[in-house]
């Protein structure tokens, strides 16, 4: 069995923003959408009225995002802009603006160490598609004690995190400030980006973060870790929040 990727176009009152390939189900393609726009900082979830899901074919999907009356799209950002799986930032006017987007995360919460120990473990167990396919990526959001609330798979790591922040967002769960982000990759720019969106503290990863993920983590008082494993982890930025 294989993972299917296919292109999704989305829209902001019926203007196109970008195309982004991901991995389609039912319901996914409005999260991805929403947590994209409000990840990239495209739109403000109070100025959003509702979002419409234009099906999905073998040629693509397309998901419109309708804002109230009187409400805009942020200015400053490239238009119709190609993300591939791999890529989240692609098209990016400039990374000051994605630095402006969002206000750096508060301090706190402290997360246990033997919790955040147990999360791949959690995350590997719920990764239903990659369970027949082995190829997608996942991103959870767990609560402090380290209970999965929300799990996500696409072939794109930053489609995964947009699916799970956009189901968060629909719950109306945002500001993310007693959450972790749990990825099944490594932590590139434009996830720690994204998660500062959503206002999580803690994004954890089984592999290494970039040397531009760290920076940002740093810049946004949030606690990033890496290569978490049974054995331990890594500690980039925040260590105040990890307790012993």
């Amino acid at each position: 069995m294989l993972a299917v990727e296919e292109p999704l176009e989305i829209r902001v009152d019926g203007n196109e923003v970008a195309v982004t390939m991901r991995t389609p189900a039912p319901g996914n393609d409005s999260e991805l959408a929403l947590g994209f726009l409000l990840g990239e900082g495209i739109v403000a979830l109070d100025d959003v009225a509702r979002i419409s899901e234009c099906g999905s074919t073998p040629d693509g999907g397309v998901v419109d995002v309708r804002l109230w009356p009187g409400a805009s799209s942020a200015d400053g950002w490239q238009r119709n802009f190609y993300a591939s799986s791999s890529c989240g930032i692609c098209g990016k006017a400039s990374i000051d603006a994605v630095r402006l987007a969002a206000e750096p995360v508060p301090d706190g919460p402290v997360f246990d160490h033997d919790t955040l120990i147990r999360l791949p473990t959690a995350l590997r167990a719920a990764q239903r598609v990659f369970e027949r396919t082995g190829g997608l990526h996942a991103a959870g959001l767990f609560d402090q004690a380290g209970e999965l609330t929300i799990l996500r798979e696409d072939v794109g790591r930053h489609n995964a995190v947009d699916k799970a922040i956009g189901r968060a967002a629909m719950d109306r769960q945002l500001p993310l400030h007693d959450r972790v982000l749990m990825v099944s990759g490594r932590t590139s720019f434009e996830i720690v980006q994204k998660a500062v969106a959503a206002g999580l503290p803690l994004v954890a990863a089984v592999s290494a973060p970039s040397t531009l993920a760290v920076r940002l983590a740093q810049e946004s008082n949030m606690t990033l870790v890496g290569f978490l494993r049974e054995g331990g982890f890594n500690v980039y930025a925040g260590r105040e929040r990890v307790g012993l």
